[in-house]
This record gives structure tokens, sequence and C-alpha cells, in this order.
């Protein structure tokens, strides 16, 4: 007999940015600490560089919230009035234009403001055409993160479980992180596959859904 699945509400799931979501361990314990101690920066601008899913964008998102920072747009002056807040994500693959970022890091230096950038890589590999531009950003306070360890992910799911009221064996965790992608996006879009699954099957979550959505390759190792 054909087994009967339901067509799932297509319901969009945002994941919370909110800083009371950041879960700390020792992959990211430092640049919490950093985002934290703002406006008490040593240097005005700060760098957060890591890797793929290690939850930079939440860092960034969690930060901005807080300091009520704005994002350059192109084609657009920045508001460099004192005080003001600048973030930037994913400096490496989306470059504003170099005069636009080079006058909100040097006014920064100067005392006006703050800036936040991340980036997957180092700051000092990224090219850019003006050297001022080049020596700012190399002054920067770096902070890395890593990839997520086994305390984060877990913690992840925790919480991504929680927030859809999907209730999971505590044991699958660990058969979970031994056979997934090292990234908080894996783990993301694995609770979203899950629960539409789930809602389509009208099943609880098992160790055979699970195996069945780790062999999809965006989401396995």
């Amino acid at each position: 007999m054909t087994e009967l699945r339901q067509l799932p509400l297509e319901l969009p799931h945002r994941p919370s940015f909110d800083r009371a979501d950041l879960i700390e361990t020792d992959a990211n314990r430092l640049a919490i600490h950093a985002v934290d101690s703002w406006p008490q920066w040593p240097h005005p601008v700060l760098a957060i560089v890591g890797p793929p899913g290690s939850g930079k964008t939440h860092l960034a998102e969690a930060w901005a919230a807080s300091s009520g920072a704005q994002r350059p747009q192109r084609g657009k002056s920045f508001d460099l009035t004192p005080g003001f807040a600048c973030v930037i994500d994913d400096l490496d693959r989306k470059k504003p234009q170099e005069e636009t970022l080079f006058g909100i890091v040097n006014a920064a230096r100067m005392g006006l403001g703050t800036v936040l950038v991340t980036s997957r890589k180092p700051l000092s590999s990224l090219r850019f055409r003006l050297p001022d531009l080049r020596s700012r950003l190399r002054a920067a306070t770096i902070v890395s993160l890593q990839a997520p360890d086994d305390a984060l992910l877990e913690g992840v799911f925790v919480k991504l479980f929680s927030d859809r009221q999907i209730e999971v064996d505590p044991r699958m965790f660990a058969f979970i992180l031994s056979r997934m992608e090292r990234s908080v996006v894996a783990a993301e879009q694995l609770v979203d596959a899950l629960d539409r699954e789930s809602l389509a099957t009208g099943r609880k979550v098992t160790r055979a859904m699970v195996s069945r959505q780790l062999s999809v390759p965006s989401i396995s190792r």
C-alpha cells in the first residue's frame, strides 16, 4: 500500500540572530567576548574571521542590534556622524566600494565610530587597490572563529528542535554529529528537512529519518 504523505505548509522559519541565542563554547568564546566588550574596544575596527558556518553572521547581527550599526550601500554615502557604527558581513565576498570602505575605516580610526567586519579569509589576504585601505584593515583587531565543536552544534540542535517543538531523543545527537558537515548552516538545513519529513509523514524524528536526510549532499559530510 502506498504511504500517504501530507503536504507540509510552506511556513518560513527564520533563524534567530538574537544575542541571547548565541551558544558560547571554546570555538567562539573569544569572538563573543570581543563583541560583548563594545564599545570598549582596544581598536575601533574589529574583524571576525572564520570558516563558513562558524557563526560569523550571527555575531555580526547580534552586534548590529546592540550597537545600532548600519551597512554601507553601494552608490550611497555612509553617514559618518560621530558615534556611528558600521557592520560589513562577508567582506571577502561582498566588498563595498573601496573609497567608501576607506572613508568608513579611516573615520573610525580617527575616533568617530566603530566598525565590525566578518570574513572567511584573513584580511591580509584580501586584495584591495588602495594601499591605505589595506594598511588600515591589517591594523584591525582580529578574532578567529574555529569550526563549530560538538558542544556548539549540540546546543544549536537543541535550540532548533525546541523552536519547532520537535521531540528528539538526546542520544540522537551523537549519531548526527558523527555524520554531518561541521557547520551551523548544515544543522539548520538538517532540522528544516527533518521537520518537513516529520510533518509530511506524521511521524516522529527517527534515526532512519536522520540517516535518510544526511544522505543529501548539501547536508552530509
